[in-house]
């Protein structure tokens, strides 16, 4: 990969494609979608979060779902974009652009939703094999548990020892595919899911996280 401190004439590609990775990633789906259904403000009900979760106790099912689709697109459509233009080694910048543009949106004062969907969509992107792992975990623990942030924590979680174990599965070659630094790449998202979940770790540990689909004020 540049050096980013290199020729700008020949680092640019490293600049392009994490700023058009942080913007995508920044645009606020689940927001638009609920306030072009007439729904209102989401940060205004349940948690605040502008993710499909939250969207989903407006009782909107099918936005739920768009929402979810959209946030996880973003993340795996740069990553594709990245590789196919520039190299494989740039398809990481794009999507940890996607990923911090969705937790820190430039739109909404830098403050935006947890990532999850996007991460999956990432980790899909990059390696779908892990991705898919990383997708049947979140559901088979929403399924099993009906909570939405546990289910992130855990597939979040084992998200590097999938991409550990699954890498060779992986019908992408190249210097960034089947090295470490995806690993690393996934364990950091990760680490950064957890933070923006701290509030819900709290909740979780005192048994008073709400369940998935339930209506909060």
């Amino acid at each position: 990969m540049p050096d980013p401190l290199g020729d700008f004439s020949l680092t640019w590609p490293f600049y392009a494609a994490a700023l058009i990775g942080y913007l995508v990633g920044s645009i606020p789906f689940g927001l638009v979608l609920t306030k072009l259904a007439g729904l209102g403000d989401v940060r205004k009900i349940g948690s605040g979060n502008i993710g499909a979760t939250n969207v989903l106790r407006t009782g909107n099912k099918g936005l739920a779902l768009a929402t979810l689709l959209l946030d996880g697109g973003k993340g795996a459509l740069v990553v594709i974009l990245a590789n196919v233009f520039l190299t494989q080694d740039y398809a990481v910048l794009a999507g940890g652009g996607a990923f911090l543009g969705h937790l820190y949106q430039i739109w909404l004062k830098f403050k935006g939703g947890k990532g999850v969907a996007t991460f999956i969509g990432v980790m899909l992107a990059l390696s779908w094999p892990a991705g898919l792992a990383v997708a049947l975990t979140w559901l088979l623990t929403a399924l099993i548990f009906r909570i939405s942030s546990l289910s992130a924590l855990v597939a979040a979680a084992l998200a590097p020892v999938y991409i550990y174990i699954l890498q060779d599965l992986s019908p992408l070659g190249g210097t960034f595919y089947g090295d470490t630094q995806r690993i690393e790449f996934s364990a950091l998202m990760a680490i950064l899911i957890f933070i923006r979940h701290r509030e819900n770790i709290g909740r979780l540990l005192k048994g008073e996280e709400p369940r998935i689909g339930k209506k909060k004020s």
